[in-house]
């Protein structure tokens, strides 16, 4: 669960490309409740989706706007499915064509006959498998036309996005800070333009329309130096110094498919010299664990680069959880207020970074520091 109620949150990001309807806010209600979960009716249906209050996973009548926490749209995706176990189902087929060849007295099924007995088992087993609920949170800033969904499974967020899309008739569109539609044109060009794997070494000939993909993982290489470089803090232009600490977990990774490499780093502190060596030798890191801190606050969390994805993001300590309905919205506002503080921060660093990768000063003076970092 994402945590927008209480614990850790772990979510992917969405962008919604352009301006809502005029007559969008006096739908939401409606189409809530249309596209309401339902449970599963027949006995071989597989699986049954829909929305969901936050707070209360039985309430699908949305009473009293449940969904809305001022500015915002907060729900909850509920997914029940049906899972036959593969080892079972295979059990279950060769008893059943087992039983079937007795009767005919023949020695082979055709391909037909095994179909047919497939599908009469799978739904005969289906009627006697339970389904299994799965609940994920959502919040909707329509005023800035971003939302983020809690689960990073490649099924659970198709379904929200199919959902979604079926329930509003509004697209979305996965974000991550390199998307060309998010920059300006002239940085958008530059961007797709950048030769890939050219991290620490001298520029080649750029490729048109490169996969900017990669800027993810270069990115958190980057953060991990400029980590140590002051011993912690780094200083984001027009907002001052921030702590950033990459500690007890890096992934680093080389190659695409089979021919991948990876290297994990685990450990109170992620100064591991494995993890430079691995750098050394042209890998970059794709995921990390990192403490944030402004200010007095302190955020953790891990980071996964190849689609800007949040994990167990920890927030900083807020006012504590009352029964009291004024109380309860200021602890849910609160909570959304320190998860956008955190992003917008991630963002900033990343925006330094980028900066720096699109100027001559990243191979006259960036490249030579990490160079000498890298060698420590």
């Amino acid at each position: 669960m994402m945590g927008l109620l209480k614990g850790t949150l772990t979510f992917s990001r969405y962008r919604l490309p352009g301006k809502l309807p005029g007559h969008f806010q006096g739908d939401i209600d409606g189409q809530l409740k249309k596209y309401a979960f339902q449970e599963i009716s027949s006995a071989t249906e597989e699986k049954s989706l829909g929305w969901t209050s936050l707070e209360n996973i039985l309430d699908t009548k949305f009473a009293y706007g449940s969904y809305a926490w001022g500015a915002y749209l907060a729900f909850s995706l509920r997914v029940d499915r049906k899972t036959i176990s593969p080892a079972l189902l295979k059990v279950k087929l060769l008893e059943a064509e087992r039983k079937y060849l007795a009767g005919s007295r023949k020695p082979t099924l055709s391909k037909g006959q095994r179909e047919e007995i497939k599908e009469r088992v799978r739904l005969e087993l289906l009627k006697h498998t339970p389904f299994v609920p799965s609940f994920y949170d959502v919040c909707w800033s329509p005023a800035d036309n971003w939302l983020i969904f809690s689960s990073l499974a490649p099924k659970a967020t198709e379904d929200f996005e199919k959902l979604f899309q079926r329930t509003f008739d509004l697209s979305l569109s996965p974000f991550v800070p390199w998307d060309p539609r998010y920059l300006d044109p002239a940085t958008a060009q530059q961007v797709t333009s950048l030769p890939k794997g050219v991290f620490l070494a001298p520029p080649s000939a750029p490729e048109n329309n490169q996969d900017p993909s990669f800027l993810g993982r270069e990115f958190l290489t980057w953060l991990w130096f400029k980590s140590e470089e002051r011993g912690g803090a780094v200083m984001i232009p027009g907002t001052g110094d921030m702590e950033v600490i990459l500690a007890r977990r890096l992934i680093l990774e080389s190659g695409d498919g089979e021919y991948s490499e990876t290297v994990i780093c685990q450990g109170l502190h992620a100064d591991l010299k494995e993890g430079k060596a691995a750098i050394r030798e042209g890998k970059k890191i794709k995921e990390a664990r990192i403490m944030l801190g402004v200010g007095t606050d302190q955020w953790e969390l891990t980071l996964k680069a190849d689609r800007f994805q949040f994990q167990s993001v920890k927030l900083p300590a807020g006012m504590a959880m009352d029964e009291e309905e004024e109380e309860k919205e200021g602890r849910i506002l609160e909570r959304i207020y320190l998860m956008e503080r955190v992003l917008n921060t991630i963002d900033q660093l990343f925006t330094l970074f980028l900066t720096k990768r699109l100027s001559a000063q990243w191979s006259a003076e960036d490249i030579p520091r990490m160079k000498k970092w890298i060698q420590k």
